[in-house]
């Protein structure tokens, strides 16, 4: 891991030939460091932003290039803290130590396998294992490839498969419910936004996807292993910007299941049984 920080350039709003800034929060929720006074943590080819009183990822925001991809770079796996925010800011190992509980990627290694060249590549795979990267994922959850890891998987297919660019926009749905465990309240949900511009059309799709039936008593995971449906959905841009606060601009305009009225609450999450109902 590279500890000098000053060559990340991070999240490129330009990447998809259209002008895409960062998707914009509450400032005031944002955690902040000396090294990140606004709070924007530039990694290579994405971003984070961090919840200052959750210690979780807002959302972190990553550029892909199909046409670029390796299909395997020599990189680290070590989870670090980025030093740019204090360390008390961050949610660390101990969350997930002797549990069910993954380090779920947000921006995901396997998207970050691209670049000129392949130390550009595994500088970027690298920078995925910062904690600020990770939530609190229940393995059932976060290894299913019916679900979270099925839907990230079939989207990374496409966008190499077609050598395309994509925007995907990943993070937890931080509700003041959600259940709490070693102090940390555990995300009963998450979100992922994926654009991707053609030759005729920019398209912006959004999904949801839920663990709330995962959470049970995680303590008594190893005798009591939690059963029951972790459902995904896909739903409008707009639906997301109501559920967490964070706005994406014009990126909305371009969403193919935007409902003709374009009013947040008639937003209808469609639930996804198989990968052939996935609308890109």
């Amino acid at each position: 891991m590279d500890q000098d920080y000053t060559d990340r350039r991070g999240f490129d709003p330009s990447f998809l030939g259209h002008d895409l800034p960062l998707p914009t929060v509450d400032p005031a929720g944002v955690a902040v460091g000396p090294a990140a006074p606004d709070g924007v943590l530039r990694y290579h080819h994405f971003t984070v932003v961090l919840h200052a009183r959750r210690r979780l990822a807002i959302y972190s925001a990553a550029n892909l290039d199909g046409r670029h991809r390796f299909s395997q770079v020599s990189a680290g796996d070590r989870w670090i803290i980025d030093p740019r925010l204090p360390a008390a800011a961050q949610t660390g190992n101990d969350l997930y130590s002797g549990n069910d509980l993954d380090r779920g990627h947000l921006t995901r290694r396997a998207d970050m396998l691209w670049g000129d060249t392949t130390a550009e590549a595994a500088a970027a795979v690298a920078d995925t294992y910062h904690f600020t990267n990770c939530a609190p994922q229940h393995r059932d959850f976060n290894q299913n490839n019916t679900t979270w890891q099925g839907l990230e998987d079939y989207i990374l297919d496409k966008v190499a498969d077609h050598r395309l660019r994509a925007n995907v926009y990943t993070g937890p749905v931080l509700r003041p419910d959600d259940p709490v465990y070693r102090g940390v309240p555990l995300p009963r949900g998450f979100w992922k936004i994926v654009a991707v511009a053609t030759t005729e059309a920019l398209h912006a799709t959004a999904y949801l996807l839920e663990q709330t039936d995962l959470l049970g008593n995680l303590e008594r995971a190893a005798e009591e292993p939690p059963l029951g449906p972790y459902r995904t959905y896909q739903t409008q841009v707009r639906h997301v910007e109501a559920l967490t606060g964070v706005a994406f601009g014009t990126l909305r305009d371009h969403d193919p299941t935007e409902p003709p009225s374009r009013d947040a609450e008639d937003a209808q999450p469609v639930e996804l049984h198989t990968l052939d109902d996935v609308r890109l």
